[in-house]
């Protein structure tokens, strides 16, 4: 069985390059991947680090205006650092330019953070520290996220998006909000108030979420698709994908579930081509989870390798990216869409020559005979 295949892009910098570049490769991927066949372009949302989607609805208006078919949506808009109103209004004008091809992402990242800050919170419940696999899927032991949300640099950054002293209301306020901003229900302290542009745009939220928690339940209770970073978190994002369907609640927009499945994914010709552009991957996870954040992506031919343990402390994520030739890559990711039943794939891809992602995508899409 084949289902769609779509790209979620960081608009990585590369090492030696700019943001401007970045950005400029982002469009001109996004134009292929129009023509190769993928389904949707997803940008996503980070900020103070070495790639440059930070504001998704900018970068998604600059993509529909350069492509013609293809759906362009955010993966995700970061609701622990806006407002349900700004992101209807800044979607609503979206649709209005580009009607229809509008894929509105949300996830609680910013939310996420502060909890992990919050040291009155009680300890979570002992972690699975074995190795799984399931179907040809490898589902690694948990990596402790909390020792990356209680870095003092990552803490100072994510203190500055937001006004002093705001408070982000529940995530599932927040998209309950959305939704009635756009079916025209929405009230402030019981005064009518209606938000335009958005009201009444054909836009569906698409919960992005990464375990059996709260994103999962909220999708499947508002009868909404739910999109599983396998990609960040491996560890977890088959339970995500359990929680959502046991939650699931048909709504007027969706009968039935909808999962999407994220993977890390690196094609080329052959086997040995791959894993050498893929060699830097580990690096630069690991300057995310212990460094900061991400640094500019390090070029396979001259970066510093990882200690035995450093290399650990990413192996969940180096060991769950698809490295090899097309068929390869294809065998794994049609393993990941049978372990979770997903109706659709969206797959991330990060090199340091644009020329090699471009490669990478195109293989990938002939392979999985999208075009």
């Amino acid at each position: 069985m084949t289902v769609p295949l779509s790209i979620l892009d960081l608009s990585p910098i590369s090492e030696g390059a700019d943001a401007a570049t970045a950005l400029r490769n982002t469009v001109d991927l996004a134009r292929h991947a129009e023509r190769w066949g993928f389904s949707r372009y997803w940008v996503a949302e980070h900020h103070f680090v070495a790639v440059a989607g930070s504001s998704p609805a900018v970068l998604i208006g600059h993509i529909a205006s350069a492509t013609e078919r293809i759906h362009v949506g955010a993966a995700a808009v970061q609701l622990g650092h806006t407002t349900a109103v700004a992101t209807v209004e800044s979607f609503g004008i979206l649709d209005a330019f580009h009607p229809g091809r509008i894929d509105l992402g949300v996830g609680r990242s910013g939310q996420r953070r502060r909890e992990a800050n919050d040291d009155r919170k009680p300890p979570p419940p002992a972690r699975r520290t074995e190795w799984l696999e399931i179907d040809g899927v490898v589902v690694p032991a948990p990596f402790d996220i909390r020792t990356l949300m209680r870095n003092p640099v990552l803490k100072a950054r994510m203190g500055v998006l937001q006004q002093p002293e705001a408070k982000t209301p529940d995530f599932a306020t927040q998209v309950d909000d959305i939704l009635a901003m756009l079916d025209g229900t929405f009230t402030a302290d019981g005064h009518e108030t209606h938000v335009v542009p958005g009201e009444r745009a054909p836009l569906r939220p698409w919960v992005f979420g990464s375990s059996k928690g709260q994103s999962a339940e909220v999708a499947g209770s508002r009868g909404l698709p739910f999109v599983a970073s396998y990609h960040i978190t491996p560890a977890t994002a088959l339970d995500a994908v359990e929680a959502y369907r046991n939650a699931f609640r048909p709504s007027a927009a969706l009968p039935e579930p909808y999962v999407v499945v994220s993977a890390d994914v690196l094609v080329a010709d052959d086997h040995d081509t791959a894993v050498h552009l893929a060699s830097s991957f580990g690096r630069w996870v690991y300057a995310i989870r212990a460094e900061g954040g991400a640094v500019p992506y390090p070029d396979p031919d001259s970066f510093e390798p990882l200690s035995p343990e450093q290399a650990e402390a990413v192996r969940d994520r180096t060991a769950t990216q698809f490295v090899g030739d097309p068929d390869e890559v294809a065998h794994r990711l049609d393993a990941l869409r049978r372990v979770t039943d997903a109706d659709e794939l969206v797959i991330t891809s990060v090199t340091h020559d644009h020329a090699d992602r471009l490669r990478s995508h195109r293989l990938i899409a002939e392979r999985w005979g999208i075009g």
